[in-house]
């Protein structure tokens, strides 16, 4: 049986299963906006497993298969009983035709290895094996769609392929590995607000790993998709819950929103945060941890770090006191939707 982990477990929707309400996202592993070398990533998934932490997200997107090599290699000294583990499927990777130059873009480091999109029957269960191998763990437990969104695709006729594939015939090979048990539900993630509801309603998924739409600095999802995912007993990880960064360091210089710089309109807003966080003595990451979990359909939430302090600065604040005056004042003020629910 899964232990329960730090903060306890939710019901991951309908499927039947729960998870640990916080967990870890290894997308750094894969060194996203810096290299990391291999002691400092041990380190940091040692300092989660040591935190408490039990439930672990990875993808092999993450530095071309780099993050799951990493995770797996600390995971598989952990009792696999003991934890809960999510990858992703819609890439599949290969030896470069080019060696000499190969270009790991957007990844600051990572292994040299080319992709290509696959939603498709044969494309999800080569996804699935490679990843067992990667992590060299026998056994995943939830299995996500990775960003089959229109922001990834380069037009609309792509996107609609890509679609097709996955409905003709990638879910079919989800709906046969959760059958004979060899995952336990099947997840779709989520980096646009207009795709949560079409996610929810039109495929067969157990629950959706929200990258942005339900943060902080942005409560679209309340009103378009959350209803949908409720209606139809579809639950809810929060996957980007510091917004790709700023709601993790403020409004410093090059502040990431969204995987990008960000702009100066969300630059004011998060000065406008911050302004509220020191009046009641809130570090602004514990309010972008602790917001995302109140919300009843939301799970869990797997914020990344990339290195053991990080991990254990998240650790901290995911239990650190936030009075009711806090929320009080930022829906006063207008930065959190009026209806959105707060501790």
């Amino acid at each position: 049986m899964i232990k329960s982990g730090l903060a306890g477990a939710r019901r991951l929707g309908s499927s039947g299963c729960s998870v640990p309400a916080f967990g870890f996202g290894a997308a750094h592993l894969g060194e996203l906006y810096q290299k990391l070398d291999d002691d400092r990533a041990r380190g940091t998934v040692e300092a989660a497993w040591l935190g408490g932490i039990r439930y672990y997200d990875t993808a092999p997107w993450y530095g071309h298969g780099l993050s799951e090599h990493r995770l797996g290699e600390v995971l598989r000294s952990k009792p696999r009983d003991a934890f809960m583990l999510s990858t992703k499927v819609g890439r599949v990777y290969r030896r470069p035709a080019n060696t000499s130059s190969f270009s790991s873009a957007p990844w600051a480091g990572g292994l040299p290895f080319e992709w290509r999109f696959d939603y498709g029957y044969e494309g999800v269960m080569r996804s699935f094996e490679d990843s067992l191998m990667r992590l060299g763990l026998n056994r995943i437990d939830l299995l996500v769609i990775h960003d089959l969104d229109r922001s990834y695709h380069a037009d609309e006729v792509g996107f609609d392929a890509h679609w097709r594939h996955l409905t003709s015939g990638g879910m079919r090979a989800l709906t046969e590995l959760k059958r004979a048990g060899d995952i336990l539900a099947i997840g779709a993630g989520v980096n646009t607000g207009d795709m949560i509801a079409p996610m929810a309603m039109d495929l067969d998924v157990d629950f959706l790993l929200i990258a942005m739409p339900y943060t902080l600095l942005d409560q679209s999802a309340l009103l378009a998709g959350f209803p949908e995912c409720e209606a139809r007993g579809v639950g809810v990880v929060i996957g980007a819950p510091f917004a790709s960064g700023m709601l993790a360091t403020g409004a410093v210089d090059q502040a990431k929103y969204n995987y990008a710089d960000a702009t100066a309109d969300m630059i004011s807003k998060v000065r406008n945060i911050v302004r509220i966080c020191r009046k009641h003595d809130v570090a602004l990451p514990a309010a972008a941890l602790q917001f995302v979990l109140a919300h009843p359909i939301v799970a869990s939430v797997i914020p990344g770090a990339a290195g053991a302090e990080e991990v254990r600065e998240n650790v901290r604040h995911l239990v650190a006191p936030i009075p009711a005056g806090f929320w009080e004042e930022l829906r006063a003020e207008g930065l959190i939707v009026a209806s959105a629910p707060t501790p």
